[in-house]
């Protein structure tokens, strides 16, 4: 299903994105296993990115933090069926749009963007910008190669998310 697909299927119009300068992304298809969680779901990103994600790790454990991946690479038919999830609830649509890129808009369909985690914590939520692990990856994860992509007031219009983190090349 190709992105105009997924967008019209969803009633969004890709002008509004274009306005918030919000970049649209290809989906990567060079991907390799970076971790597996305890339920043995693998979480996928581009090769270089996932090497860079396991230093940020090493060097993370070293200095006593503990963090993992909640998630990773979204397809574009992903990232559609979780905005209907969504919609399905009764969120209205402008409001999923401020918690979830629109298909073909997501870092994550790039590969290198993961969604970071802490045990004892529900994943994907504010709280863990309280974290040590936050606290690090603000202090730490420039080194290699990771910046907080949606800050609190970014200009794309989308909720403050202190767990989604992008690697840039």
């Amino acid at each position: 299903m190709s992105t105009n697909d997924c967008l019209g299927d969803l009633g969004i119009d890709a002008a509004l994105f274009a306005l918030r300068g919000l970049p649209a992304f290809d989906e990567a298809n060079d991907l390799i296993c970076a971790a597996v969680d305890a339920n043995g779901r693998q979480y996928l990103l581009l090769p270089a990115a996932a090497e860079a994600w396991r230093r940020l790790l090493t060097a993370a454990s070293e200095d006593g933090i503990e963090m993992h991946i909640v998630s990773a690479f979204r397809s574009v038919e992903r990232q559609t069926a979780i905005i209907q999830r969504k919609l399905a609830t009764g969120m209205p649509l402008g409001d999923v749009l401020q918690e979830l890129a629109p298909p073909g808009f997501s870092e994550h369909h790039t590969g290198r963007a993961v969604d970071v985690g802490v045990t004892g914590l529900a994943p994907a939520t504010r709280e863990f910008e309280r974290t040590e692990a936050f606290a690090w990856l603000c202090r730490r994860a420039a080194e290699f190669g990771f910046r907080l992509s949606y800050p609190k007031n970014n200009p794309y219009g989308f909720v403050y998310e202190p767990w989604h983190w992008c690697w840039h090349p």
